[in-house]
């Protein structure tokens, strides 16, 4: 049987960053596979770190964590998001990664004596290293998604490997030019900074044959034939990318145009009667649901909502599959600790459930261990992971279990009760990066446990990332007082799950946001949707029996 040989999209930015290549590259594949087609994503950043692993979420957002292990960048998120299956390390490309190997193999003598240079070299590990992951993984279409924006010196390299691969594959290599549209005022559209940048583009030799238009109001006749004319595009493959109220849209929008019609026709390919309806269904979950809840997410970085993206793109699963909008607050812990205990009771009781994600650094900490309390104390659902679920085991250590002191040794390394303890095999690591417990780890979970009904199965996997555990020796404590541990690994060496006997409050060591997509949502995230939702319904049952009893008082 012959090997497939795949075709290959190239997403572009143009002069400004931050436009949703991500977004559009996925919406790009879930159209392709509405059409019955496979797809790869692959995404390139230009920084000269080997992973994202030791990059500060305040400066590049969220690490995304595959299966594997590999801490990628969150566009990976968004690609298994609209994708709905997990994608490989190998898929994930950095100049780190690539200079790296190319010095590596220099070293090894792998370059028979020449002298090694950024072409011809560097551009053919890119081309051999994009063509093993079309070939590995059987897809009919792999997406490449080009971080930066066109002109930056950072990622030129990778663009001319693009350039020369087009020229050996012909015209099984598509190049798609992602613009920003400024409108100055209402209705004048300006299409002169995509036409220079169009130009740079070709300066390099590649001419893109589509081009989609991000902007804050549609794209008009007159901008759309000025984009045509002076970028040598046709018309019809001027696509438009307007505001919407969710991201899943993207590819019913784009569709709306026939974009597939015109991306496909480009290969010689017909487009299939197939469609998005089943993804229309869910994103009419997420427009137009029954109920809302209002749910505040109290971190570390909210200065910074891409630290948290897939927690936050986690609820808004568990919500439509709950029939219900979420409106997220960002919660600032270091502004709870300087609060009053009473004001910030106040400001913690306006939530139907409170979220504590992973973090690192003693920051904010106390601040979380307020909000986790409050939720303890007032029956609230809560939900905590990683650090969230190590912080309500340091909450329950110090105000049930009454053992004073107690902490995490990442917090306190005095302290006298260290119920959270760095990992016995991270005492020998002495590098920062790639060191942690990483990728999907299995967990067997204790039947007749909430996590156990959450999930329907008693053997999980969640992916991880984390330095410090629960400490063993004081499991036996923690257990008298209340506290139920229920997930561990399967040898039973390491705590992944626990949850309050009373109301609904569960913390697991992993991360399900990162494996949550909006066709199957994390089980934890929807179980606390549905415990936000009783909550709020037992809430306005009470509120109505108080004032049907003032009522009667009035009356007598």
């Amino acid at each position: 049987m012959p090997e497939k040989t795949p075709r290959y999209i190239v997403v572009l930015g143009s002069l400004m960053s931050g436009l949703g290549k991500g977004i559009v590259t996925a919406s790009v594949g879930r159209i392709l596979q509405s059409k019955g087609y496979s797809v790869s994503p692959i995404k390139f950043d230009g920084y000269l770190n080997v992973d994202c692993g030791t990059m500060n979420p305040l400066r590049h957002g969220e690490v995304f964590v595959l299966d594997d292990g590999t801490e990628c960048d969150m566009d990976f998120g968004t690609y298994e998001r609209f994708l709905n299956h997990s994608i490989s390390g190998m898929n994930s490309i950095t100049g780190g990664k690539l200079f790296s190997k190319v010095i590596q193999k220099e070293r090894a003598g792998g370059y028979l004596g020449r002298d090694v240079q950024i072409v011809p070299h560097l551009t053919n590990e890119i081309k051999d290293w994009i063509r093993n992951v079309g070939k590995d993984s059987g897809s009919d279409f792999v997406l490449v998604e080009v971080g930066g924006t066109v002109g930056d010196l950072e990622n030129s390299y990778f663009i001319e490997a693009m350039r020369q691969m087009a020229r050996e594959e012909g015209e099984r290599v598509l190049f798609v030019q992602l613009t920003y549209i400024t409108a100055l005022s209402p209705g004048e559209l300006k299409t002169k900074p995509t036409q220079h940048a169009n130009k740079l583009i070709t300066s390099m030799g590649i001419q893109p044959r589509i081009i989609i238009c991000r902007g804050d109001e549609p794209l008009d006749k007159e901008a759309r034939e000025k984009i045509s004319l002076f970028c040598n595009v046709a018309p019809e493959d001027v696509f438009d990318d307007p505001k919407l109220e969710t991201i899943y849209e993207l590819p019913l929008v784009l569709e709306k145009q026939k974009f597939s019609s015109r991306l496909l026709g480009h290969f010689g390919l017909k487009a299939s009667d197939e469609d998005l309806k089943g993804w229309s269904a869910m994103v009419s979950k997420i427009k137009d649901p029954k109920n809302e809840i209002n749910v505040a997410i109290s971190g570390k970085y909210t200065a910074v909502k891409d630290a948290y993206v897939s927690v936050k793109e986690a609820l808004v699963h568990a919500a439509a599959a709950n029939n219900t909008r979420v409106h997220i607050e960002w919660v600032d812990t270091e502004r709870l600790e300087k609060e009053e205990g009473l004001r910030a009771a106040e400001l913690l009781g306006k939530y139907d459930g409170i979220i504590v994600p992973g973090g690192f650094g003693s920051r904010g900490v106390e601040g979380k261990i307020m909000a986790i309390r409050h939720c303890r104390e007032h029956q609230v659902p809560y939900l905590g992971l990683c650090l969230g679920m190590q912080l309500m085991i340091v909450e329950y250590a110090r105000d049930v279990a009454k053992l004073e002191g107690a902490n995490s040794t990442e917090m306190d390394e005095k302290t006298p009760y260290p119920v959270i303890h760095i990992m016995p095999e991270q005492l020998k690591v002495k590098d920062k990066g790639a060191t942690m417990r990483l990728g999907a780890w299995e967990c067997v979970l204790a039947k007749g446990s909430k996590a156990y009904a959450a999930y329907g199965t008693e053997k999980i996997a969640e992916r991880h990332r984390h330095r410090y555990e629960v400490n063993n020796e004081l499991v036996p404590k923690l257990e008298e007082a209340g506290l139920v541990f229920s997930g561990r690994s399967p040898d039973g060496r390491i705590v992944e799950m626990c949850e309050w006997k009373e109301g609904w409050g569960m913390a697991t060591q992993g991360h399900p946001e990162l494996k949550s997509r909006l066709e199957a949502p994390a089980p934890l995230f929807a179980g606390f949707v549905k415990a936000c939702l009783k909550g709020q319904k037992e809430q306005e049952k009470a509120e109505a029996e108080k004032g049907s009893k003032r009522l009667e008082a009035d009356v007598f």
